[in-house]
């Protein structure tokens, strides 16, 4: 039997309420992610079908999360071995539920049920592509920048004010056509297409929709401030007729409105739904009354909102530290001071000190700094190794040597560098292979596909044919076999025919950017050839090779989130964290808000911004801004961020008057006694 004594009474209610639509609208720390569990155990309880109740969310580690507490609230049935396994209820990704449809319904849309889904890197490398295409001769265009423009345009955004300049819509309209052809020539979609394609399937297929509606019949969509255009559509597909939808969000932290959320779908569901119940939670249970006092006092300022007021039985706590130094970085020398007097003399380990900044670009001198002082640190947000387009792929050359019917590692690989093989002729090859029901090199090899193409085509792909035959032979062949080569030399020798290291060159503009690129390449091929595999025929050691990188990667990733170290984070990654001393820098105007809301008129969201970075602080908040920021080598001028004004002034002390303030007799000996503990430790 489920407790429901543990929780309290809003939370109790939002947990209760179990049919027709709900709104909970959950503030920062207020355990929703225990109510969205004890909901949907209580649903199983109240005897609803496990397999009829969706969860969806934005993350794959919150749906794991989720996931797991959920299983643990489910009753555990004793079942004979040879009963099929008990349904469990569906708790995804956005992502992964439309991949799970897509799965089974693709081909009624044209493609291979194997489709490859791109990642940002791979989306980027396309993009690069076609603007290289279709820029003029000296014009730099920023390929991040269209891609945001086209996820936008793509997710709905066509209905926003940025296009309704005809120039910027016609030019969404002209890459989306060229970039969904180079996609479709590689059987790809991106992460944009498994909604907008799952959308299509709906329309144009109602049968399969009406599968999904009587499978999901009880739908619940955490976060839901963070829905764009397309995934609202795809949620009132499923629920519009049996109405069971709960939302879980905070229209208060709405923080991502460049990429298209719209907060409108959280304050507006009542137009959609007008019977939906609205719950509350603001009992939070992360912070001091004066974290949550000062971040109620910020955000009451934005005009639009569904009030709520945060309060907390944790105590009043520390008072907010501010600090206004003269430059970035003094800011960040001092903050790194802080971190380590914390650790030194209060015991306050690493891991529990985060630092959070508006821009990417603010890391510099905060890394620079930690690593003078000797201060283990995390970046969160930064690209692995593993993601680099050229080390990707390498890898793909590697995988198709291995096995040519690998589409995906093909199509990744056969028009780079470039060889003749256009995305046109891709296309042609990938409908033919679907036509065959083979793989793409069958396509390729096959004498009655390479007729339809005209005698410069047919020779490009001949070519390339020719080319993953000879590798792939002097892998098999028997003085590979007796392992009287060097891997080394046979991955040396095809990077070298392809010219691949010269287009690497090429396609970077900045020298040192592209000798990065090739040290990288270098150094994964001279590890090919290890002294205790020497003996392993080649084939069989590349599979290894290829086996180990993967599970070292992995490792490395393990290895990287794991241990004592600092936090350093963006505001926009740090929603759904928490730490227990929390460093805010950069709050200067021009930062946050960052320059570009008050052309966009996006000024509210910055303020939700600063919002959700203080609601991250446990115990301690420590905010500071700058009279000067070093930009391209030169240090301009900066003035405090106008949303500092906003801050109550009985909650803040300055950190300047807080280094005069005498230490209480008590705290002076337990710092001594800490720090004495620490000298003696071996």
């Amino acid at each position: 039997m489920l407790n429901l004594g543990s929780l309290n009474p809003q939370q109790r209610l939002a947990v209760e309420t179990i049919r027709g639509p709900v709104l909970i609208l959950a503030g920062a720390g207020t355990g929703k992610t225990r109510v969205i569990t004890f909901r949907i155990a209580h649903m199983v309880e109240r005897g609803v079908a496990p397999g009829n109740i969706l969860g969806v969310t934005f993350t794959n580690k919150a749906a794991r999360e989720m996931q797991e507490r959920v299983f643990k609230l489910l009753p555990r049935q004793p079942r004979d071995p040879a009963e099929e396994k008990p349904e469990r209820p569906t708790i995804c990704t956005f992502h992964s539920l439309c991949v799970r449809i897509l799965r089974s319904h693709i081909e009624k849309l044209g493609y291979k049920r194997n489709f490859v889904i791109y990642d940002e890197s791979e989306q980027l490398s396309a993009i690069k592509k076609i603007l290289s295409h279709i820029s003029a001769k000296g014009e730099k265009t920023d390929p991040a920048a269209v891609l945001s423009l086209l996820s936008r345009y793509k997710n709905g955004g066509a209905r926003a004010a940025a296009f309704a300049d005809p120039n910027v819509a016609a030019l969404a309209e002209h890459v989306r056509t060229r970039y969904e052809s180079a996609l479709r020539a590689c059987n790809a979609v991106d992460f944009d297409d498994l909604i907008l394609l799952t959308l299509k399937l709906f329309k144009e297929h109602p049968a399969a929709l009406e599968a999904c509606r009587a499978k999901y019949r009880y739908v619940m969509v955490d976060e839901y401030q963070d829905t764009n255009a397309a995934q609202f559509e795809l949620v009132q597909a499923l629920t519009k007729e049996h109405r069971n939808l709960c939302v879980v969000g905070d229209d208060d932290q709405s923080i991502y409105g460049w990429r298209g959320a719209e907060v409108a779908n959280l304050l507006d569901l009542e137009k959609h739904f007008p019977e939906v119940k609205i719950v509350k939670l603001e009992q939070n249970y992360r912070s001091t009354t004066t974290i949550l006092s000062a971040a109620n006092a910020v955000i009451k300022n934005n005009a639009r909102r569904r009030g709520k007021q945060l309060w907390s039985q944790k105590g009043q706590g520390a008072k907010i530290t501010l600090y206004a130094f003269e430059n970035d970085e003094e800011e960040a020398r001092t903050v790194v001071e802080e971190i380590e007097f914390a650790r030194q003399a209060r015991r306050v380990p690493w891991s529990e000190q985060a630092i959070l900044f508006r821009t990417n670009q603010q890391s510099r001198p905060l890394e620079t700094a930690l690593r003078q002082a000797g201060v283990r640190y995390h970046l969160i947000g930064g690209q692995s190794f593993f993601d680099r387009r050229e080390v990707r792929d390498l890898l793909a050359y590697f995988k198709t040597f291995v096995n040519p019917h690998d589409d995906v590692s093909l199509l990744r690989i056969a028009n780079v560098p470039a060889r003749g093989l256009s995305d046109v002729t891709m296309e042609r090859l990938l409908a033919a292979s679907q036509e065959r029901q083979g793989s793409m090199f069958s396509a390729m090899k096959n004498p009655s596909v390479q007729a339809t193409f005209l005698v410069r085509t047919r020779e490009c792909i001949e070519a390339f044919v020719d080319l993953i035959e000879r590798y792939r032979t002097a892998l098999l062949s028997p003085a590979a076999a007796s392992a009287a080569s060097p891997l080394q030399a046979w991955a040396e020798k095809f990077l070298s025919e392809t010219g691949y290291l010269d287009e690497l060159r090429r396609a970077e503009k900045d020298a040192e950017t592209a000798e990065s690129r090739v040290r990288n390449l270098k150094d994964i091929i001279a590890t090919l050839d290890r002294a205790d595999s020497l003996t392993t025929p080649l084939a069989e050691r590349l599979q290894e090779f290829l086996e180990e990188l993967s599970l070292d990667s992995d490792r490395a990733e393990e290895k990287e989130s794991a241990g004592d170290a600092v936090t350093l984070i963006t505001m926009h990654s740090c929603k759904g964290l928490e730490f227990p001393h929390v460093f805010v820098v950069g709050l200067e105007d021009g930062l946050l808000p960052h320059s570009r809301s008050k052309v966009e008129g996006t000024l509210d969201e910055e303020r939700r911004l600063f919002y959700v970075a203080i609601t991250r602080a446990m115990q301690t908040l420590t905010i500071s801004h700058c009279g000067g920021r070093k930009k391209y080598g030169q240090l301009l001028p900066c003035h405090p961020s106008p949303f500092l004004k906003e801050l109550p002034e009985d909650l803040v002390e300055h950190g300047a008057d807080k280094a005069k303030e005498p230490v209480a007799v008590d705290t002076g000996k337990n710092y001594f006694a800490s720090l004495r503990a620490a000298l003696e430790q071996p």
